[in-house]
């Protein structure tokens, strides 16, 4: 039979590998399944995951699933591609992995692939540079190298800038994740190291409790696409192994919350400035802000604002009188 016929209800004996008196056990399956999210090529939308539905479905008539779908999301990824063509033969355009990862290492093949775009997308190897991906990894794992504070350092006395930079990323790239935005979470893991290596640069040094913490995480989120790398920083920063089995860290809400912003004064529609204020200014000091700018009072020549629109702390809307 068909390999994809074969392979149609393999998922259901991994619940119970173990079972000797069927082909699984319902109380498995009804704990295990559906599966959250399953991950193709397009062939497998016309192919596998047809016949795997049809086998759930007959196992449901058969009383011995309670759900009609196995799997709960679908996702068919792109083809590596190169020069604008499907690698072949005939062609002559494939690309020697086995010598790619000689030369560059299997973490930097891995996300130069991951980084290059969301996952549905096709990627265009010619296009892509692995040793890029390589020169930041050894960036990042030269950040391991240079914290100096020890595993039971307090995170809470280190610099607040970094601390905002980490837990912000902690939750932006947590959510990337859950969305299957992997490509930008990588990108926000890049942003986190160079705010680290800043800071290590800068006043606050490699003994601030905050560079181990930002570290620390950089570490677990480079784990999902450079296992081997992470687990050489997390040593290096003296934990016990390995990343893989540590907890993923929990965001501090208050961390991210921006402390400034950026409020932007129109009068009768049109900009006429923008203004830094307290990220909780209230209407009546917004107001007393924006007739202090002089570009504000050029505008009103004089004229008395007679209603006033606030969308706080980003917009303030005036309107004068004739």
């Amino acid at each position: 039979m068909d390999t994809f016929v074969d392979s149609s209800w393999y998922f259901f004996r991994y619940c119970s590998p173990d079972y000797q008196d069927g082909p699984f056990n319902l109380d498995d399956v009804a704990r295990w399944m559906p599966v959250d999210q399953y991950v193709g090529g397009v062939e497998h939308a016309i192919l596998h995951l047809l016949y795997m539905r049809f086998f759930t479905k007959v196992l449901r008539d058969m009383g011995m699933v309670d759900f009609d779908e196995p799997m709960l999301r679908l996702l068919n990824q792109g083809q590596v591609i190169n020069g604008g063509k499907a690698m072949s033969k005939s062609l002559g355009n494939g690309v020697d992995l086995g010598r790619q990862i000689d030369e560059f290492g299997v973490d930097a093949v891995r996300l130069t692939m991951i980084f290059a775009g969301p996952p549905e997308d096709d990627i265009d190897w010619a296009d892509l540079s692995p040793a890029s991906s390589l020169k930041f990894l050894q960036r990042a794992y030269r950040l391991a190298t240079d914290v100096t504070s020890g595993p039971d350092a307090d995170f809470a006395a280190g610099d607040t800038d970094l601390r905002k930079s980490t837990h912000k990323a902690i939750i932006e790239v947590g959510q990337l994740l859950d969305s299957g935005r992997f490509n930008v979470a990588v990108a926000r893991t890049m942003e986190l190291v160079n705010a680290t290596r800043k800071a290590i640069d800068g006043a606050a040094g490699g003994a601030d409790p905050a560079v181990r913490e930002a570290v620390m995480f950089v570490a677990q989120s480079l784990s999902l696409v450079a296992p081997y790398v992470a687990e050489e920083m997390w040593e290096a920063l003296g934990l016990p192994p390995s990343v893989a089995n540590s907890a993923w860290p929990v965001g501090d809400a208050s961390l991210t919350v921006d402390d400034t912003a950026t409020m932007v004064v129109q009068i009768q529609g049109k900009i006429r400035a923008k203004i830094e204020v307290p990220a909780d200014v209230d209407e009546e000091a917004a107001l007393a802000l924006a007739l202090a700018d002089d570009g504000v009072q050029r505008s009103l020549a004089g004229r008395e604002v007679v209603k006033v629109i606030a969308r706080l702390p980003k917009m303030l809307s005036l309107v004068p009188g004739k």
